[in-house]
């Protein structure tokens, strides 16, 4: 009987998890990133990823470039993953798309803004300047260690040479000015986008009543990332359920041309996120619905973006985008939904007290177990922030907790999962291992800083860690040559 009680609770924190994340989370930002996702891969010519992004490209701007373009476009880890996975199967280099795929859900301005004004400045500004530094290191030891296969990719996709003549139409990039709006104004937390200007009320007991039930199947827990179903949330997964069958029928052959049911996929496309822009309560009378800021801008936004759609752009690229944007929901969501799962069910497992035993200094395994913790304990950008200062109050160090935020959206099950469906697994095992390696020295770093380590020394360990992964990649450069002889010579003996 216990082992049955265990079994439950795991599945209720498992499914309570993947259907907050679902209705919170997946679409005013996954949804307009998969869009983004489709338009980068179908309408930006190769060469003008290859230009910038491309192995051939100049460093001095490849990364650069790559480290703004995430601090830009990102919004979470989840939605980073469609935008890396377009960047690079596009022609992007290795070690850029790596790079764009560390900094973005570490700076975005969202969650330096929310980190600032929650825990603080210091931690804001060290996650900025930290995971640009350590974004870079680790695009370009990606970009070392895995040369060969970076070149087999640049040839295949076309970026052997650095193509200055690139150009992207007028058209596309108002396109994305668009497109980047309805995922800016779903996601932005200001005023006049939260505020409610009018409001409509359904009135029922029905709502009250069920709100009451969801609490008591999925009850929120805001110190453990739980924010619980609202009703709200119910009617956007049923929308959710809805879309996914039609757009199952319209959009896997939508490259052929449209039928009707592309159209019945759009069409719950656009209602589903004009529904998830109210503001929607439950009061005594009934449900109340808020028209906000955001519902205004989402109408405006997304009437646009199909405007355009029908009248600047040919029948094929509309058809070509839409198959892009399928090609990666198909390869994304389903990891995605396993990773929530198995996070939520870990996060049930592991007792809050190991926290504070095992972060509560600024020690090297301290902040290796707050890197760790970021692979069970996942939480979407927004929401990450109000956990880590619970973890603060548990007692966790700084230090530790910004290894935690920078290691936490690239170390989760389901980024891991997705990355190694983009790059392989090879390369996906290395990425962790670097990323665990310089989220760790960050922590170490800026936990030594406020505790009164000079500059000099913050500087001798950042040249001394660096000296060493030079060697650590000489060596094997040197193996792999040795290798690579002897491979050659076997045939002659």
């Amino acid at each position: 009987m216990h082992i049955l009680n265990s079994i439950m609770t795991l599945l209720q924190a498992g499914f309570g998890s993947l259907a907050a994340y679902l209705a919170a989370h997946v679409l005013l930002c996954l949804l307009p990133a998969f869009f983004i996702a489709g338009a980068l891969s179908a309408l930006i010519p190769k060469e003008a990823i290859t230009k910038y992004l491309g192995r051939n490209a100049p460093k001095w701007v490849s990364y650069p470039m790559s480290a703004l373009g995430g601090f830009v476009l990102a919004v979470c880890s989840c939605t980073i993953m469609p935008l890396f996975a377009s960047i690079y199967k596009k022609g992007a280099g290795l070690g850029p798309a790596i790079t764009f795929l560390f900094v973005g859900p570490a700076v975005n301005v969202l969650a330096i803004t929310l980190t600032g004004a929650t825990i603080g400045m210091d931690i804001a500004v060290g996650r900025v300047i930290l995971s640009v530094i350590f974004g870079i290191a680790i695009g370009m030891l990606m970009a070392w260690f895995f040369r060969e296969d970076d070149r087999a990719h640049s040839e295949a996709t076309g970026g052997g040479a650095f193509s200055r003549g690139a150009r992207v139409p007028a058209r596309t990039w108002v396109f994305f000015v668009l497109l980047l709006g309805v995922l800016i104004a779903g996601t932005l937390q200001v005023g006049f986008l939260t505020n409610n200007y009018a409001s409509i009320t359904l009135p029922g007991s029905w709502a009250g009543s069920l709100q009451t039930w969801l609490d008591g199947i999925v009850p929120p827990n805001p110190s453990m990332g739980v924010e619980g179903v609202s009703v709200h949330g119910v009617f956007l997964i049923g929308l959710l359920f809805l879309i996914g069958g039609a757009a199952w029928l319209g959009l896997n052959d939508v490259d052929r041309g449209f039928n009707r049911w592309t159209y019945g996929a759009l069409g719950l496309i656009t209602l589903t996120l004009l529904v998830a822009s109210f503001s929607v309560t439950t009061v005594d009378r009934g449900l109340r619905f808020g028209i906000s800021g955001r519902s205004i801008a989402e109408v405006l936004l997304i009437g646009a973006v199909w405007w355009m759609a029908m009248n600047a752009f040919e029948d094929y690229e509309i058809e070509a985008w839409l198959w892009e944007m399928w090609r990666f929901v198909k390869q994304i969501i389903p990891l995605l939904i396993v990773g929530v799962f198995l996070a939520g069910t870990a996060r049930a497992v592991i007792p809050r007290t190991w926290i504070e035993t095992l972060a509560g200094r600024n020690t090297v395994w301290s902040n290796l177990a707050g890197v760790l913790f970021g692979v069970f304990m996942y939480f979407p950008t927004l929401v990450e922030v109000p956990i880590a200062q619970t973890f603060l109050t548990l007692g966790m160090h700084r230090g530790v907790l910004l290894a935690y935020l920078l290691a936490d959206p690239e170390l989760s099950l389901q980024s891991i999962l997705i990355t190694n469906s983009v790059i392989g697994r090879k390369k996906t095992a290395v990425y962790v291992v670097l990323v665990t390696i310089f989220s760790t020295l960050a922590g170490l770093l800026f936990g030594g800083w406020l505790e009164g380590m000079s500059v000099w020394a913050i500087v001798g360990i950042l040249a001394g860690s660096t000296g060493l992964l030079a060697l650590v990649a000489l060596w094997t450069d040197q193996r792999r040559h040795r290798q690579a002889v002897v491979a050659r010579e076997a045939p002659k003996a």
